[in-house]
């Protein structure tokens, strides 16, 4: 019973509130839990920001954890290691004995580890008469059995936060290198247009850029590119089609001005009159994806989107909300954003944001490659079940329970 109580430190050290918490939690660890504890470590090792501690006491933790014989820490295996400062110091590499007690203290301090300090202060332990320990006085490890699921959960927190900044930083430079060769393109070639401006612009984000960036300071940048970026792409594509027309009614005979239907003539005053009726294009009917698409084969075209929801996803509002997030991370401009959730619907948009963001390297622009599909949507000419159903073929997976079908 006397090693179920709360233990106090030696000599002239302090007892804090928060030792006192982590030795009750210590307490309270299942007795057939187990877990690897080079594999803790380094979740620890990815998650220190998150948990609090420094490199230097993960030296020294490290240095703890080679003292335990087994790599299982368990309750049965024993999780109180009593190595001497000497020895201590050996393991982490010959660490002053000052250091070493300040960084124990940091280990304390956060708790990763509690004392458990003998009646002198001295650590050893007590054997039977078979060998085995009946008893130790040291340091107890038990704190890190018992916050594995948050030192996990602090670990892939970090991951996915590395996976988006990453993905922000690809995006970034994938939109600077497109801007500056539109514009290049755009000044040889004489096409109409402010590009100094523009081209000021680009050099203003660019600097924009921090040194040590950040998500939160990059992903405004990145939506600012985004847009430029499809400004300087209508600009030319207005001046091409300009063009296009300008030729085609040069070429053609009064009478036939009107033969193809599929000119872009909205810059012509009139044009639409002279065309004769013109039927509006049709909006797609929303589709009722939660019946007609099983969220489990939606997660089966695209499972990268899973790796931006730390806590999973098991429902379609949980779904619907990770890719508003990385809408933002592929450079899709809000109002690209918008006009695909007045033309699909929150569920179907979603959809549509997940399939891109699998084929994201091949993808140029995230926002116009999602405003191309919106228009074609938007006069009948695209769903999004074709396009589902060829993501789950490419992963290698037939589809054989789909409702209506």
């Amino acid at each position: 019973m006397l090693g179920n109580l709360i233990t106090t430190p030696f000599g002239r050290r302090a007892m804090s509130l928060g030792q006192l918490e982590a030795q009750r939690q210590a307490q309270t660890v299942d007795q057939d839990k187990t877990a690897d504890k080079w594999q803790i470590y380094r979740w620890l090792c990815e998650g220190k920001d998150i948990i609090g501690i420094g490199d230097r006491a993960l030296a020294v933790l490290n240095a703890l954890l080679s003292f335990l014989p087994d790599n299982e820490l368990s309750s049965a295996n024993g999780l109180v290691v009593f190595p001497s400062n000497v020895q201590l110091s050996m393991r982490a590499h010959g660490m002053a004995s000052a250091t070493l007690r300040r960084h124990l203290a940091a280990l304390v301090e956060c708790g990763l580890i509690t004392r458990k300090d003998s009646p002198n202060g001295k650590r050893y332990s007590h054997k039977g008469r078979g060998g085995e320990i009946t008893d130790a006085f040291g340091f107890s490890l038990a704190p890190l059995l018992v916050r594995a699921e948050e030192i996990e959960a602090a670990a892939e927190s970090v991951r996915a936060e590395k996976r988006a900044l990453k993905l922000v930083r690809e995006r970034i430079t994938l939109h600077r290198r497109d801007i500056a060769k539109l514009i290049e393109v755009a000044v040889a070639e004489a096409i109409p247009g402010d590009w100094a401006t523009l081209w000021q612009r680009l050099r203003a984000l660019v600097e924009a850029i921090p040194r040590q960036a950040i998500l939160a300071a990059l992903e405004p940048i990145l939506a600012a590119m985004a847009d430029l970026h499809e400004e300087v792409a209508i600009l030319l594509e207005n001046n091409i089609n300009t063009k296009n027309t300008s030729g085609n009614e040069s070429q053609s005979e009064p009478q036939q001005q009107n033969s193809n239907t599929d000119s872009p003539s909205d810059f012509e005053p009139g044009s639409r009159k002279s065309q004769g009726a013109k039927s509006e294009p049709i909006r797609q009917k929303a589709e009722d994806v939660t019946k007609t698409y099983p969220l489990g084969l939606v997660m089966k075209a695209c499972p990268e989107i899973a790796d931006y929801a730390p806590a999973g996803i098991d429902n379609w509002r949980g779904f619907m909300a990770t890719a508003a997030q990385v809408r933002g991370y592929l450079g899709i401009s809000p109002s690209a954003y918008a006009e695909a959730l007045d033309v699909f619907g929150e569920e179907n948009t979603a959809i549509v944001i997940a399939l891109i963001l699998e084929r994201a390297q091949h993808i140029n622009s995230a926002g116009g490659y999602l405003r191309a599909l919106t228009e074609k949507a938007r006069a009948g000419e695209f769903t999004v079940g074709p396009m589902l159903m060829a993501a789950l073929k490419a992963n290698g997976i037939r589809p054989t329970l789909v409702a209506g079908e």
